[in-house]
């Protein structure tokens, strides 16, 4: 999908706006793990997740290829919006975003501090999805979606850092929810030429990622109930299935009782805070530790955006009630 140039030149311009990442060998998590254990820490970005570096590329090619844009629409649980908000209002555009009635407050507050117009519609993504891209055509307003090449382009960019530091890895577990995060790791990956495999991390109350692969063909979830709002999506998306499906060593599910004792696992080895979907990586490690012993493993902490009840929900030992 991309060479090694054009993400050199796709990390040229992430790096104008954010730091690169750092990725950390934590001593403590190792120990507790028993697995050599890189952790790649987006959740240290601008809005605090990787979606930051998509909507640096994203709105980079659309103000060059459509400048007579005025205004975005695009669809999200809070950590995309913030990265198209932040992107286009920059740039000088209106940037409208849909979330479902019930979204994570300081999400929506975040998005709306970037300049964002936050409208609330339907009950979960999918159905917000639906009615943005609907609102695109009403008010001329392009539409941008959760999954892009130039989108792809800007996370990839995240993994061409983590495997340029760390190219003798034997595995990067990566969350999934519309794919963004995955394909841009497998892309960085075969551009680098390297042998890592790449194990992508769902929910269990949000399987469509891993059905679809094993069925062979696009399997529409009945529901996405899971507290890890990142993951919340029943739809998946053909150009993202399409890499993932054939780049992805194997997709697995964990638990909401797995994905909070990740977050408490962060917080206690590491002091990150991390969301539902940024702890979904180091999730899927705790499952296969054994799997792990011996070899040099990276997880992907994709976002820091966790509600403050939740997290002290979570701390106390409980799990979120969706």
């Amino acid at each position: 999908m991309f060479t090694k140039t054009e993400l050199e030149e796709a990390a040229k311009l992430v790096h104008q706006y954010m730091n690169p990442s750092a990725q950390i060998s934590w001593l403590l998590l190792e120990e507790i793990l028993g697995v050599k254990t890189i952790v790649k820490h987006e959740n240290h970005n601008l809005t605090g997740a990787f979606k930051v570096r998509g909507g640096i590329t994203f709105i980079d090619w659309l103000t060059k290829a459509h400048p007579e844009v005025e205004g975005i629409v695009s669809a999200t649980r809070g950590n995309h919006g913030q990265s198209q908000a932040m992107s286009a209002i920059r740039a000088g555009l209106s940037a409208n975003i849909y979330v479902p009635f019930g979204n994570s407050k300081e999400k929506n507050d975040a998005m709306a501090a970037f300049g964002a117009n936050v409208i609330e519609f339907g009950s979960d993504f999918d159905e917000a999805k639906g009615e943005a891209m609907r609102q695109a055509e009403l008010k001329n307003w392009f539409a941008v979606p959760s999954f892009h090449k130039e989108i792809v382009r800007g996370v990839a960019t995240y993994a061409y850092e983590l495997f340029s530091a760390e190219p003798d890895l034997d595995a990067v577990y990566v969350p999934i929810g519309c794919g963004s995060g995955i394909c841009g790791t497998i892309v960085a990956r075969d551009a680098l030429g390297l042998k890592t495999k790449i194990i992508g991390v769902v929910s269990s109350e949000a399987q469509s990622a891993k059905l679809s692969v094993e069925q062979g063909r696009l399997v529409e979830a009945n529901s996405a109930n899971t507290f890890a709002d990142g993951l919340a999506v029943r739809v998946p998306v053909q150009a993202a299935f399409d890499i993932y499906s054939k780049g992805a060593e194997r997709i697995i599910a964990v638990s909401e009782e797995e994905i909070a004792s990740a977050i408490r696992l962060y917080f206690s080895a590491t002091h990150n805070a991390s969301e539902g979907a940024g702890a979904a990586a180091l999730a899927g490690l705790m499952q296969e530790k054994d799997k792990m012993r011996g070899k040099k493993v990276a997880v992907i902490l994709s976002g820091a955006n966790i509600d403050s009840d939740m997290f002290h929900t979570i701390l106390g030992g409980d799990v979120p009630k969706v």
